[in-house]
């Protein structure tokens, strides 16, 4: 699979690029792929976590039903369970609201050696507060006392706000990976009418997903615009098409396995001089008691 098409570096329109992946091969031998890959990023993980030095970010945006669940399920199926850590983002508690937007997003960090997933992101707050400008205001922020003062400058600011956020992570040594999984307005239909035709997936059906539905236009326009102004080097965005999910899990740990790989010096440590000249000596010691 060649996802060098996929990653942003200049600026897209979000209508041109597709949805789907044409693949030669079936859902089982996309499945066979990722269990392989899977099973390497899990061994990569081992090393990261000895090394301690890097932390991985992975972000992970889409309408809903494009699949976030099911793909974190899949792809970090073979991870030790003390490396990687998800997080779902809701709706923001009275407690989070307190604090800034940012703040919850920190608290929920990888730590050196893991990877940390989340589950919808700080994106949200360029995203769903744009669609809906008057969730601004239960941020109790300063200056905002209306949704006119919910301007473009404030949007400007915010922005400024992310990539700052995001260099100074990258700074200190987390690795960030934003995926948007692209999913197609028909594919989302046929996803939600299978929600309610399967008794068990009733559950995961939601009124408001129909309500948010008929915003599609304009969450389409704000994350076009979110990806162009916050993909950079240090944290690049990824458009996935998701209307295949087992093609775009492929996709998702293909982009890590690769290029996490090019970080050579992500290695276990070596074992300090003392503790390797008496290796033998500790095995004896073992075998012998």
């Amino acid at each position: 699979m060649d996802t060098s098409t996929f990653k942003v570096t200049q600026n897209i329109e979000l209508g041109s690029k597709r949805s789907s992946e044409k693949t030669k091969f079936s859902e089982e031998e996309l499945a066979k792929q990722l269990k392989k890959l899977r099973k390497k990023l899990g061994k990569l993980q081992d090393t990261l976590y000895a090394h301690g030095k890097y932390s991985v970010l992975i972000c992970l945006q889409g309408m809903d039903t494009s699949g976030k669940d099911s793909l974190i399920r899949e792809v970090f199926k073979d991870f030790n369970a003390r490396g990687v850590e998800v997080q779902s983002f809701k709706v923001p508690t009275d407690l989070e609201r307190k604090h800034d937007y940012l703040w919850r997003h920190y608290l929920a960090l990888p730590s050196r050696g893991k990877f940390g997933v989340h589950n919808r992101t700080h994106y949200e707050n360029v995203l769903v507060t744009r669609v809906h400008p008057e969730y601004i205001l239960g941020e109790n922020l300063p200056d905002v006392n209306s949704v006119a003062d919910v301007n473009e400058a404030f949007w400007d600011a915010r922005f400024d706000q992310i990539n700052a956020f995001e260099k100074h992570l990258s700074e200190n040594g987390t690795l960030i990976y934003k995926f948007f999984l692209h999913l197609s307005k028909e594919e989302q239909k046929n996803r939600l009418l299978r929600r309610l035709n399967k008794k068990e997936k009733n559950w995961k059906f939601s009124a408001g997903d129909l309500k948010e539905r008929k915003l599609w236009d304009e969450y389409q326009k704000y994350y076009e615009d979110a990806i162009n102004r916050t993909s950079k080097p240090h944290a690049p965005w990824y458009v996935i098409p998701a209307d295949n999910k087992p093609a775009a899990r492929l996709a998702v740990a293909t982009i890590l396995l690769e290029t996490l790989q090019e970080y050579d010096d992500i290695q276990e440590p070596a074992l300090d001089a003392k503790t390797q000249e008496n290796l033998e000596l500790y095995k004896e010691q073992l075998n012998n008691e």
